[in-house]
């Protein structure tokens, strides 16, 4: 079992950045694909960005393409979500989440594990 802890989340003015990080505990995480997810009210949930188990390869939601940059590092299990030139749509509850996969994609569905969120809002 691993245990997820978002943090990182603020309020922040249009164009700031934030810098997010997902802590795992208990089973290290250093085998599974990580992804940040986020639901703003009335809205799904929704993938932002994905990170592979050895951290080689990543993807994105086309709208923070460019703006967002996940990486990781195993030896601390930590998972971090660097946003920058946020916008108001940007504002919502953002999860991450595990599934313990050694692949060379980078999933968007089918996670197993997930953190208790962060709330980001981004001032217009």
């Amino acid at each position: 079992q691993v245990h997820l802890v978002e943090s990182g989340g603020g309020l922040v003015q249009a164009g700031g950045s934030l810098r997010l990080s997902c802590a795992a505990s208990g089973r290290t995480t250093g085998s599974a694909a990580i992804g940040w997810f986020r639901q703003a009210p009335g809205n799904e949930r929704e993938f932002v960005a994905g990170i592979n188990w050895s951290g080689g390869r990543t993807k994105y939601v086309d709208s923070v393409e460019g703006r967002f940059t996940i990486s990781r590092d195993n030896s601390e299990n930590t998972v971090f979500l660097q946003m920058n030139s946020l916008k108001p749509e940007d504002t919502a509850v953002y999860y991450c989440a595990a599934l313990y996969y050694r692949g060379n994609y980078v999933p968007t569905v089918g996670y197993a594990y997930w953190g208790q969120g962060t709330q980001v809002t981004v001032s217009s």
